[in-house]
């Protein structure tokens, strides 16, 4: 009888440590990001987050699908890579309900030249680079009409074209370029417009070849991050989306990025 009364308290017991030991387990969230500086910041929200005792695994892509697919379908709890323009697109191709909760970081296309120093020392018909694919074309010569360049067809937006363009005071030469180029295009034009992963890539330097950048406020500048929409209030999210926008992120930012990439909070 005693030796039955000490297995079952020792099975009782054992079902305590174990039953303990669950519970103490953190639970792991998963972050998606591209490789290269969005992972890099994902890989700093993970530190912060382990500080105060939240597991962060960053898994890293090669594609832009993928973060947003992993989502969707539960394998990802997070993803911070994208800005809101191509999460809307996502959602409308695939039937997903993905939202933003908050900013991340800032990738701002900008006007940038080796010959002049700022827009309003551009001559009569000097020669602007601009991307030669649709999207990032159209982006371009909004950024021009920003600057005072251009005007551009009412409502165009994104989707602009050279075809649209309504003003050309100074008469400048566009020239369509591969987006990867246009860096090494500047010794042959006066000016170029080039989005911040070529800008890095190239090491050129904003505060000294940048003489017009985007909005802060421009659709297509600000990352955001992003949650299955019935997530969106969960607290541990809500926890790591403080981070992202926390100070010791805002000093990564400036220690790693140099002024490439900015906070967009």
């Amino acid at each position: 009888m005693k030796i039955k009364q000490l297995s079952a308290s020792l099975a009782i017991l054992l079902a305590a440590v174990f039953l303990s030991g669950c519970s103490d387990q953190t639970e792991t969230i998963k972050i998606g990001a591209t490789v290269g500086p969005h992972a890099q910041v994902v890989e700093s929200v993970a530190e912060q987050a382990k500080e105060e005792g939240i597991d962060v695994e960053v898994v890293e892509f090669s594609d832009y699908i993928s973060p947003n697919a992993g989502l969707a379908d539960g394998s990802l709890d997070l993803n911070s890579y994208q800005h809101q323009p191509f999460l809307d697109n996502f959602n409308q191709n695939h039937d997903s309900e993905l939202v933003a909760i908050g900013r991340s970081i800032l990738m701002r296309m900008g006007i940038y030249s080796d010959k002049v120093d700022k827009v309003e020392a551009l001559a009569n018909g000097a020669q602007i680079a601009i991307p030669n694919d649709p999207t990032n074309a159209g982006r371009a010569l909004l950024l021009l009409e920003d600057a005072g360049l251009i005007t551009l067809a009412d409502n165009v937006g994104f989707k602009a074209t050279l075809q649209d363009v309504q003003s050309n005071p100074k008469q400048l030469e566009f020239v369509e370029v591969e987006a990867a180029q246009l860096p090494r295009s500047l010794q042959d034009v006066d000016a170029a417009a080039i989005t911040m992963n070529y800008v890095m890539s190239s090491g050129l330097d904003p505060s000294e070849q940048g003489i017009f950048l985007e909005s802060k406020d421009a659709p297509l500048a600000v990352m955001v991050v992003a949650v299955r929409k019935d997530d969106q209030d969960n607290p541990t999210y809500q926890r790591l989306l403080a981070l992202f926008q926390s100070d010791k992120t805002r000093q990564f930012l400036q220690d790693t990025f140099n002024g490439t990439i900015e906070p967009a909070f």
